[in-house]
């Protein structure tokens, strides 16, 4: 008796390991199959997990019955989470475009209040990401499947400052332009002209 309690304690605890994560249902299909004894009915998932803070992945679950494939699809969607830089914790540093098969996402960085402006799927993976400003279009396929998938490999193409000034062995403050000094430059060659 013990033995089993104590099993099912573990499994609370694992259960409460994980609550960081949120996930958003973005798509759910019933399939048919036709046999000699009638029609067999599945069902397809497709789950997007994110943590808000800059994780985010998605999976997708095929089961007999709803509940069975939307558990599949989060496990399988915690599996494949992936981490993407954020700028001041809310827009992406830099315009990019992914690609799926036929599935093409161009996105791009948003002032403060923008809000996220994107279609259905794309607009999952954002919120689930943690993402408060971004404009995103889909110019391809109007599948989610091909347009998260394009989404995700959109965002793996993101760096930061950061990582590039890492990559270059130079540091962030070289990376970074500084606006103000290619005016004040030219303005004192034209002082001196």
């Amino acid at each position: 008796m013990a033995e089993r309690e104590n099993r099912r304690g573990r499994g609370r605890n694992r259960e409460e390991e994980t609550p960081e994560f949120a996930d958003r249902l973005v798509a759910i299909n019933r399939v048919s199959k036709t046999t000699k004894g009638g029609k067999n009915f599945g069902f397809a998932a497709l789950v997007v997990v994110g943590d808000q803070k800059g994780r985010v992945g998605f999976g997708k679950g095929k089961a007999k019955e709803v509940p069975e494939a939307i558990r599949k699809a989060t496990e399988q969607a915690k599996r494949q989470m992936i981490r993407v830089p954020l700028k001041e914790g809310r827009t992406l540093h830099h315009d990019i475009e992914g690609r799926h098969g036929a599935g093409k996402i161009i996105m791009r960085t948003a002032p403060v209040g923008t809000g996220i402006i994107a279609g259905g799927p794309m607009r999952a993976v954002f919120e689930m990401l943690g993402v408060q400003d971004v404009v995103a279009k889909s110019t391809g396929s109007q599948n989610p499947y091909n347009m998260i998938r394009a989404t995700i490999d959109g965002l793996k193409k993101e760096s930061s400052p950061r990582q590039v000034a890492q990559r270059r062995g130079k540091k962030v403050a070289d990376i970074l332009s500084k606006p103000d000094a290619a005016p004040a430059a030219a303005e004192a060659e034209a002082a001196e002209a």
